[in-house]
């Protein structure tokens, strides 16, 4: 047998593991302890695997019955047809940085390519629905920290974490991004093209099934990989309850450096970032705070990175937010047609487009959401 046919017949094994029923990271990590591997897992009869610690009759039989029936050739194929690569915690690529955590996950989907230098990663993440200013601050800081050879890895999701890795992307530097749902899934739709972008310029990352949804219950348990992976976890804006504090907490748990973005203190998304800067989190204001922050580590970047942050920020910014960069409805381009870099009334707006008062509220929506628009008292204009 090649080596090619070795490793996917590996991969099967624990796919088959890894996709049953009742069988999560601590469990599948439970039953290899216990039976001595994954071939030992595999052939074990429902009544040695009750046998196993916290597992019992009714879980065994699940477990059993799902991983005997499961169409493993499926999920290898359609991993196949989109470009993905399954990587399990034995393979040599397995993430270093993830390795170390108490809880990783045992199979890792990726489309793109993880790489050595990936070890120098920092996460940047904070809320779904957040400010002008925390969009800048996040794209800002992963900009120089993408041009000065960092990775930056965050969830993909809307705000805070779509501006972390277009700044990446604008400073031609790596970017990951963990997926709370699987790699056949687009989540948020309007991400699509991003998407693109970071497994070419970087990774798409999950541990779930090609085809799983997006759940409110699987974000949590990927925040623990967005923190696994790097050396410290960058929090902008986030709300009490908010996802990124729970990666804030993970990283703490993990080890992992946590740092902050202050903001205005009247600002809801401020709360998160001023609490963890309470509560010993590094307050970071540039490229410097971070680095002085991943102590021997930061001493040893800063030393082979002066001349590119430094290029970094003679360079003119790029547009992060260009519109050129989106799809944009017929509504969204009439609405932003009509503004320029002149704060503009929403009565304005109406007008100019002859269109009602429900579509421009809904394109404006959009437009923000997309970072294209600024927001001022009761008026709009351009980013």
């Amino acid at each position: 047998m090649d080596s090619n046919s070795q490793q996917r017949e590996h991969v099967a094994k624990w796919l088959r593991l890894h996709l049953s029923d009742q069988v999560g990271s601590r469990t599948f990590a439970k039953l290899l302890k216990a039976l001595g591997g994954i071939d030992q897992v595999l052939g074990a009869t429902a009544g040695e695997l009750a046998r196993v610690g916290g597992i019992g009759p009714k879980k065994a039989e699940q477990i059993a019955h799902s991983r005997d029936n499961l169409d493993i050739e499926a999920e290898l194929a359609l991993a196949d047809r989109l470009g993905v690569r399954i990587i399990t915690f034995e393979m040599d690529d397995y993430p270093k940085l993830l390795r170390e955590i108490a809880d990783p996950p045992h199979v890792l989907y990726v489309k793109g390519r993880l790489i050595e230098a990936d070890e120098f990663s920092i996460a940047i993440v904070g809320s779904r629905n957040c400010s002008l200013y925390g969009q800048e601050q996040a794209s800002r800081l992963s900009h120089l920290l993408a041009a000065a050879g960092f990775t930056v890895v965050s969830g993909m999701a809307r705000g805070i974490d779509t501006a972390a890795h277009r700044g990446a992307l604008a400073a031609d530097g790596r970017t990951i991004a963990i997926l709370g749902c699987g790699l056949a899934k687009a989540y948020p739709s309007e991400n699509r093209d991003l998407a693109d972008m970071i497994s070419q310029q970087g990774a798409l990352v999950s541990e779930l099934p090609l085809t799983f949804e997006p759940l409110a219950t699987t974000f949590p348990m990927r925040n623990r990989i967005i923190s696994g992976l790097t050396l410290g976890v960058i929090v902008v804006e986030a709300r009490p309850q908010s996802g990124a504090l729970i990666t804030a907490r993970l990283a703490t748990e993990q080890n992992r450096e946590v740092m902050a973005v202050p903001g205005r203190i009247d600002a809801p998304g401020s709360w998160g970032p001023h609490q963890l800067i309470k509560d010993g989190a590094k307050l970071v204001e540039k490229i410097e705070d971070v680095l002085e922050g991943l102590g021997q580590i930061g001493q040893l970047v800063r030393d082979h990175t002066v001349e590119a942050t430094a290029q970094a920020r003679q360079k003119i910014e790029p547009a992060l937010f260009d519109a050129k960069q989106f799809k944009l409805s017929p509504l969204e381009e009439k609405a932003l047609d009509c503004l320029n870099h002149e704060p503009t009334h929403i009565d304005e707006i109406i007008s100019r487009t002859g269109l009602s008062a429900s579509q421009v509220n809904a394109a404006i929506t959009s437009l923000q959401l997309k970072g294209l628009l600024k927001q001022l008292p009761g008026n709009y204009c351009r980013k």
